[in-house]
C-alpha cells in the first residue's frame, strides 16, 4: 500500500537541506567599486596617492604651516650669513632647530618655509594646466572621432601641428613679452596665467588623440547603434553614451599628465622666465643653487629631492589607477 501522496511531500521537504551561503545570489559590483578594490591591492599606488593626497594639503594650508614653525619664506636673515663666502654658517647648509632645513646663500631665507609655498605654484599649475589640456582635448577629440570627415581631417592637422611645435621656446618668448599688468593681475600673476593656458594649450593634442581613438571604436558598438535607431540626437549620444564611456582613459591620462607639467613649470623657472622674485618656486631655487653647489650643495638637493618626490608620487599613482581601470588586468 503506498503513502499518501502528502506525506511523501513532508518527509522531502524535511530532508532537504537549507540553502546554504554558497547558494545565494552572487552580489554584483559596480565598475568604481571593481575599480578601487583593485586600486586598494596596489600599495605601491596607495603610498603615491597618499604623499599627493600630503603635497595638495601643504601647498593649500602653507600659510598656516609657515606660520606653526614661525617663519616667513621671504624673511631675510643675514646674520646668519658667513660674510667672506655668501653661505649659511654652520653644517648642511645651517640646518638647525629654527631652520630644519636650512637657509638661502646670501639672503639667509629659510628654505622649508619657501618650499611649502614652493609646492603652491607646482600645483597650481600642474592641475590648473592639465584642466585646461583635458578640457579642450576632450572637446575637440570627441567631435574629431564622432563626426569624422573634414572636421577630423582639420583637427587630426592641428594635433600634429601643436605635437611639433617647441612648447618651451614659445613659452620662454612668450612670457619674456608679457606685460606686467594684464587682466587685473600683476608680475606673478600674470606669469602664472600665461604659463598654465601655455602649458594646457599645448598638452591637449595628446588627452585629444587619445580621446578621438576611444571615440572612433566607441561610436560603432550597439548600443550606440541603439540609441540612434530609437531616434537620440547626436547631442545625447555625445553627453550620456560616450563621454561616461571616456572617463577612464582621460582620468587615467591626467594623473599622467600633471607630474609633466610639474616639471615644464619648474624648468621655466629654471630658466628664469617662470614666478618672478621673491616668489618662491622649486625651479627657481635649483636655479639659484648652480652657483653655490659646491660651498652648499644642500640648497640644490633640497629642492631637487622636492620636485623628485613629487613627480615619482604622481607617477606611481597614475600608474596604479591605470592598471585598476583597466578591464583587461587581473591586478
Amino acid at each position: 500500500m503506498t503513502a499518501p501522496l502528502h506525506e511523501t511531500s513532508a518527509e522531502t521537504a524535511v530532508a532537504e537541506p537549507a540553502p546554504s551561503g554558497a547558494d545565494k545570489a552572487i552580489e554584483g559590483r559596480s565598475l568604481g567599486r571593481i575599480a578601487w578594490e583593485r586600486l586598494k591591492r596596489d600599495k605601491v599606488a596607495l603610498i603615491g596617492g597618499a604623499i599627493v593626497l600630503l603635497l595638495i594639503l601643504v601647498a593649500v594650508f602653507a600659510p598656516l604651516i609657515a606660520s606653526l614653525i614661525g617663519q616667513d619664506p621671504n624673511e631675510r636673515h643675514e646674520d646668519l650669513i658667513d660674510p667672506l663666502f655668501s653661505t649659511p654658517k654652520g653644517d648642511l647648509g645651517g640646518i638647525s632647530g629654527d631652520h630644519l632645513l636650512g637657509v638661502e646663500p646670501v639672503s639667509g631665507r629659510d628654505i622649508l618655509a619657501r618650499i611649502l609655498y614652493g609646492a603652491r605654484v607646482s600645483i597650481l599649475v600642474g592641475f590648473l594646466s592639465a584642466f585646461v589640456a583635458v578640457i579642450i582635448g576632450t572637446l575637440l577629440g570627441t567631435l574629431a572621432g564622432y563626426f569624422g570627415g573634414w572636421l577630423d581631417a582639420l583637427i587630426s592637422r592641428v594635433m600634429d601641428m601643436l605635437l611639433a611645435f617647441p612648447q618651451l621656446l614659445f613659452a620662454i618668448s612668450l612670457i619674456s613679452v608679457m606685460p606686467n599688468n594684464m587682466f587685473g593681475l600683476t608680475g606673478t600673476g600674470v606669469r602664472l596665467m600665461v604659463m598654465i593656458l601655455v602649458i594646457g594649450f599645448f598638452g591637449w593634442p595628446y588627452i585629444g588623440r587619445i580621446v578621438r581613438g576611444q571615440v572612433l571604436s566607441l561610436r560603432e558598438r550597439e548600443y550606440i547603434e541603439a540609441a540612434r535607431s530609437l531616434g537620440a540626437g547626436r547631442r545625447y549620444i555625445l553627453s550620456k553614451e560616450l563621454l561616461p564611456n571616456l572617463v577612464a582613459p582621460i582620468t587615467v591620462y591626467t594623473t599622467l599628465m600633471i607630474p609633466t607639467n610639474i616639471l615644464t613649470e619648474a624648468a621655466l623657472s629654471f630658466l628664469g622666465v617662470g614666478v618672478k622674485p621673491p616668489t618662491a618656486s622649486w625651479g627657481s631655487m635649483l636655479s639659484d643653487a648652480v652657483t653655490y653647489y659646491e660651498s652648499d650643495p644642500m640648497y640644490m638637493i633640497i629642492p631637487g629631492v622636492a620636485i623628485f618626490i613629487t613627480v615619482l608620487a604622481f607617477n606611481l599613482f597614475g600608474d596604479g589607477v591605470r592598471d585598476a581601470l583597466d578591464p583587461k588586468g587581473t591586478r
